[in-house]
């Protein structure tokens, strides 16, 4: 399997700090690719044409032709692969707020809450396995993958890389010209632990992202997410040890920044990420289209402040 463990961030950021350093920042021009399945009907942007005259010129001069007026409007229409999960519904609600339209693939489909936004996404049930790709990716402009769980090691290549693969696939064969992915932080863990069948099913989802699509594949690496959860109905409010965690962590950086090094530090060190921060991060990586690579836990925070002001 090729190793991305090298391969950093790439993007622009509005009204943010840089994220990379000047030495190794590189800007590409903006190209869209010609879409290679021949349902894929629309683009990147469409053209909005607007038939208008001067009311006073018409006045002046009855047969005085009309001015026709074209401008370029962009549109985007994602897919979020776990759409109803927790991490996959706060993309869902950024993605809303920020006039997107979004369609969520997951087996539970439509969830229960009764927030305005949730009736503005559609929702589709399956398994992406055995998902309708004719229906689901129709005039997308990026896909959105959250898969990822926990069980035996078989059970978590297969959730956490198998699946994760056959979306990335599926993208590339109708021509979809973004791909982003929610990973995970390695915790600076030693690489015999790397090698569970979570850790290495996201990384060999990670290596068909940037390989497939190398110029726009998007991977988030973020830390422990924090933010209300609904289990069965239940809210834990993650947020309570995560927030003042993150704050306490942060505050304290350059304190521990030499424990770094240590084998699996970051399992106590790594900041907390807020859901609402993976969430707008994904949005400026759907909207930038210089944006592509591995996103680091700063990283996520800095991308997502840009989408924020």
């Amino acid at each position: 399997m090729a190793s991305f463990s090298n391969i950093g961030a790439i993007c622009k950021v509005p009204s943010a700090p840089s994220l990379c350093s000047s030495s190794s920042r590189a800007l590409f021009p903006t190209t869209l690719r010609s879409f290679s399945h021949s349902q894929v009907s629309r683009s990147r942007s469409c053209r909005l044409c607007v038939r208008s005259s001067y009311a006073e010129a018409v006045r002046g001069n009855p047969n005085s032709d009309a001015i026709d007026v074209v401008a370029d409007v962009k549109t985007e229409r994602i897919v979020v692969i776990g759409g109803s999960g927790f991490v996959g519904s706060a993309i869902c609600k950024a993605a809303v707020s920020e006039g997107i339209e979004v369609i969520s693939l997951s087996r539970s489909g439509r969830p229960s809450n009764s927030n305005p936004w949730v009736d503005q996404v559609t929702w589709i049930t399956g398994d992406v396995f055995y998902a309708n790709w004719d229906e689901i990716l129709i005039g997308a402009t990026a896909v959105v993958s959250t898969l990822g769980g926990f069980g035996s090691d078989e059970q978590m290549l297969r959730i956490n890389g198998e699946a994760n693969v056959v979306a990335v696939n599926a993208a590339k064969e109708y021509g979809i010209p973004k791909f982003i992915l929610i990973s995970v932080h390695d915790y600076n863990l030693p690489s015999f632990l790397l090698q569970s069948g979570y850790f290495k099913g996201k990384r060999k989802a990670e290596s068909e992202v940037l390989s497939k699509f190398p110029s726009s594949g998007v991977v988030l690496r973020p830390a422990f997410i924090y933010g209300k959860r609904k289990v069965d109905g239940f809210e834990i409010p993650l947020d309570l040890i995560g927030e003042p965690l993150e704050k306490f962590l942060r505050a304290t950086e350059s304190f521990t920044k030499p424990l770094k090094s240590l084998p699996a530090s970051d399992l106590v060190l790594a900041p907390p990420v807020s859901v609402d921060d993976v969430a707008y991060a994904v949005i400026n990586a759907v909207k930038d289209d210089d944006c592509f690579g591995i996103f680091t836990i700063d990283q996520i925070k800095a991308a997502a402040a840009g989408v924020k002001v």
